[in-house]
């Protein structure tokens, strides 16, 4: 185990040409950012637990899986012992995420972005400000694909919230932005198609709410609702489903909105590109990754919830 100085020490007295172990570089992220951190390795050889702390408080826990240890000796049922723990911290009141070395290595602004969001240092813009609206694919596409860890899938209906030009100045000065814009797009959510079906012998539209992602380095407070609420207007309908995933949260944010938990998922199997460190869903199209380098990967499942329903 590891404390905040002693993990300062250790990077700043590393060789130039060593690389850092992923717990490693983490830790050097946050000592960066003014925290202070302690490092445990976990019973397991592929997971480390870092926990965050700030002004003598603890704000959050990470449990890092790193591919190549994972790779060399990680088995499912040692896995488990993480994804518990991980259960455990929530249980108890504590911020958990588990993150895996590839989401790192793949997406890194992405995950500090979501990490400081979840630590409540992120630029703050009141949804009331914005204005929700339909958006075309490829506007939708390409802020996925920014500022989304899954980045962006084919959809039929995108809704997008702007922040208008003359509510700019709620951001911070050093925020970057192109001030000769009349609008920023902050957050995009993507909707499925419907699927129906007779529910008390009336038809009934179902929609899977499949992405929701936030501009990168802001939290937009009540965004998510004010995109929903639009896409009721527009579609009008009788419940829309989401799935929350695990590796990141237990849902309460969708709890809150009013959405009802509807059971587990359990761990999916992912194939592991180790060149471009991309996933492809076990089963799916698994001829993408013909040769032995794939890897199999797992996440902790999902919780499926439901809302907004008309009955």
């Amino acid at each position: 185990m590891f404390c905040f100085s002693e993990i300062a020490l250790l990077i700043q007295n590393l060789p130039l040409k060593v690389a850092l172990t992923f717990p490693e570089e983490v830790a050097e992220w946050l000592v960066s950012a003014g925290y202070q951190c302690v490092i445990r390795e976990f019973e397991v050889t592929f997971c480390s637990c870092i926990q965050i702390e700030k002004n003598g408080g603890i704000l959050m826990q990470l449990a890092l899986v790193s591919i190549h240890s994972w790779r060399q000796s990680g088995s499912f049922a040692e896995l488990e012992i993480c994804f518990q723990h991980v259960h455990e911290q929530r249980h108890a009141g504590n911020k958990c995420v588990l993150i895996w070395e590839d989401y790192w290595l793949r997406s890194k602004e992405i995950v500090k972005s979501r990490l400081h969001a979840m630590m409540g240092i992120s630029q703050k813009i009141p949804g009331r400000l914005t204005l929700a609206r339909r958006i075309d694919k490829e506007i939708a596409a390409a802020f996925l694909e920014k500022n989304h860890l899954n980045g962006s899938v084919n959809t039929k209906f995108r809704f997008g919230l702007f922040l208008p030009k003359r509510y700019f100045r709620v951001l911070d000065k050093d925020f970057e932005l192109n001030m000769e814009s009349e609008e920023l797009l902050v957050a995009v959510a993507i909707f499925s198609y419907p699927r129906i079906f007779q529910k008390e012998n009336k038809p009934f539209k179902s929609f899977e709410l499949i992405r929701f992602g936030s501009l990168l380095q802001t939290n937009v407070v009540g965004g998510l609702d004010k995109l929903l609420h639009a896409f009721i207007h527009d579609r009008e309908p009788d419940d829309i489903m989401t799935y929350a995933d695990l590796d990141w949260s237990d849902g309460a944010g969708y709890a809150k909105l009013g959405f009802e938990n509807r059971g587990l998922k359990p761990p999916q199997a992912f194939y592991l590109n180790p060149k471009t460190m991309s996933r492809l869903s076990k089963g799916v199209n698994a001829e993408k990754f013909p040769d032995e380098t794939s890897i199999e990967i797992f996440n902790m499942g999902s919780i499926k919830y439901v809302g907004y329903q008309r009955f």
